[in-house]
């Protein structure tokens, strides 16, 4: 039995809900959400001025919020195709545990009271950079993008890289170099990311009709990309070092981590064919999600032994 036999339903008619705390939370995409509110955290301590505890916990809590809402409207917009994929087949609506219509109205409540919250108590330029960050997932990447081209990930990128930016603004009430560093990190490792998922992911994106990369151009187009990109990522990784907006510790590790990530980008382009291949995807999949932790962690690290070095000495 097919999975659409299995999981897809009548997503257009009226139902009535069986969600449970469970399924709202599902809607919220924990685990992307758990990226949102790490590379947040980096941006918000990283910005200068004093980090009072009660605004830090509201702007990381408001960006939170923010990328849950944007993950319910996600899965509200794409409740159809979610039915066809294995991967995204059990998800609330397409299990029939939590309408469209609810997923929407859900969606939507959390977006606004994310974006006014952090306006009316942090500021508003900091709410701002959020709303258009959910605007941008939502209607220009799910909407707009995802379906259309196979360029989704590259465009609709950008939102999943925003959150360090909103947070630096939460935290400085301004903007300068290092969010738009951070951005440019987030937002280039994000197709190596993905393809890498695609790639063996191919026959449920081909099935929903989702024009990934590897759909429209082809596994071996995509090994191309996805080594071109690495190498750019790579080296906007390791620039802030020797432009000085980030130590020499964060340079010797991006150096060693972007070793890992184009080791793994250059054996996805040799392996093509069979298990090697599918393992070579697979573990530049995993590689990349460490890669992008350790980073920000390496630098979130730093803003804590420098703010501990004072009471210690």
């Amino acid at each position: 039995m097919s999975v659409l036999d299995q999981n897809a339903i009548d997503l257009s008619g009226p139902r009535i809900s069986e969600a449970g705390v469970r399924d709202y939370l599902a809607l919220l995409k924990p685990r992307v959400m758990s990226l949102v509110v790490f590379t947040a955290m980096v941006g918000y301590f990283l910005a200068p001025g004093d980090h009072h505890p009660v605004l830090a916990i509201t702007s990381i809590l408001c960006i939170a919020i923010g990328g849950g809402a944007s993950g319910a409207l996600n899965m509200w917009y794409e409740g159809d195709i979610d039915a066809l994929m294995t991967r995204t087949a059990n998800r609330p609506i397409p299990r029939g545990r939590i309408t469209r219509p609810e997923a929407l109205t859900f969606g939507i409540v959390l977006a606004f009271f994310s974006v006014m919250t952090l306006g009316i108590l942090v500021n508003w330029l900091a709410g701002a950079l959020l709303a258009f960050t959910i605007f941008f997932y939502v209607v220009i990447y799910t909407i707009g993008l995802k379906r259309w081209t196979a360029q989704n990930i590259v465009i609709g990128g950008a939102a999943g890289a925003l959150p360090p930016v909103v947070a630096w603004a939460a935290a400085s009430g301004s903007l300068s170099m290092e969010p738009i560093l951070l951005f440019l990190i987030i937002f280039f490792w994000t197709p190596p990311h993905f393809w890498a998922l695609a790639l063996f992911r191919n026959d449920d994106y081909t099935r929903a009709g989702v024009p990934m990369l590897p759909v429209v151009a082809g596994p071996d187009a995509t090994r191309l990309q996805i080594l071109l990109y690495t190498v750019v990522l790579v080296v906007t990784a390791v620039a802030p070092w020797p432009l000085g907006y980030f130590s020499a510790v964060y340079g010797v590790a991006s150096l060693i981590l972007g070793a890992g990530m184009m080791f793994l980008a250059v054996q996805v382009y040799r392996l093509r064919e069979g298990k090697p291949a599918t393992k070579a995807t697979r573990q530049l999949f995993a590689f990349s999600i460490l890669y992008l932790f350790a980073l920000f962690a390496i630098l979130l690290l730093e803003v804590a032994v420098k703010a501990a070095l004072p009471l210690i000495w």
